[in-house]
């Protein structure tokens, strides 16, 4: 069985994806891959949609990488490259996402998961996960999106990451600031539903262009980075939102002053 990525999208436009392939730790194959990248596009065309939940089916694994039959059973340069583009296609599917994509870890998150969180905007983690980039260890370089990982724990601990191939705690890599949030195992749906929330009390096409702008960023020198604000900043006021909800916002505060609250 190759395993199945379900995707449910509730009342508020929140979608909980799964990927559940736990009999093999939720290892990614060729054709689940193919699944991910048809179904976040479809989902990506969705204009209700706030936000994403990603999680892996089981409490074993958030995701254990790429499948190692498949790898080993490559036989050229273009068969590898092939696959890598599908991995690559996973990773670049949730970046591509118009909306923020939370990455709920339990479990193992190694190789390919660890690079498909890493390409995710949020990352909450049950204090029992655990991460690593163990391809060295199998005679391949960790590649694709582990270019995020600097950008998000610093050089040095991407090269201990990816050429010591060591297998370390959540409570390291929230410390090293790969994730966001860790929490007991009975709390993570909790924190998961937390942040959801404050997403859910932000304007939907702020969230939008933020995230937009954030992912601009990540190519741009400074002065482009700013410019590329201005610019997001100004398209903003194309719609109402900003001014209804200013105005909102200033409505609610002279309430609280004329009730006497500080």
């Amino acid at each position: 069985m190759a395993g199945s990525f379900d995707v449910r999208v509730d009342q508020r436009g929140v979608a909980y994806a799964t990927l559940d392939h736990r009999a093999k730790l939720n290892t990614l194959n060729a054709a689940l891959m193919g699944e991910v990248i048809t179904a976040m596009a479809e989902l990506a065309g969705r204009g209700e949609l706030r936000c994403a939940v990603l999680t892996g089916a089981g409490e074993r694994a958030f995701i254990g990488g790429a499948d190692i039959r498949e790898m080993a059973a490559i036989g050229s340069p273009a068969e590898a490259a092939a696959f890598i583009r599908k991995v690559h296609g996973v990773c670049d599917a949730m970046r591509a996402l118009p909306v923020p994509v939370i990455a709920r870890i339990e479990g193992f998150c190694l190789g390919a998961g660890l690079e498909v969180a890493a390409s995710c905007d949020l990352r909450i983690a049950s204090d029992s996960a655990r991460f690593g980039m163990p391809e060295v260890r199998v005679g391949i370089p960790s590649v694709v999106e582990a270019a995020l990982l600097p950008g998000l724990i610093g050089w040095g601990r991407t090269r201990r990451l990816l050429l010591l191939g060591e297998t370390l705690d959540a409570r390291t890599m929230e410390a090293w600031g790969f994730l966001e949030q860790v929490t007991q195992q009975n709390a993570l749906n909790y924190a998961v539903e937390a942040a959801v929330a404050m997403i859910l009390e932000a304007g939907p096409a702020a969230i939008r262009a933020q995230k937009a702008l954030i992912r601009e960023w990540e190519g741009l020198p400074m002065d482009a980075a700013i410019q590329a604000g201005i610019t997001a900043f100004a398209a903003s006021f194309a719609g109402d939102e900003p001014r209804r909800m200013l105005g909102c916002f200033l409505d609610a505060l002279a309430a609280r002053k004329a009730a006497g609250d500080p």
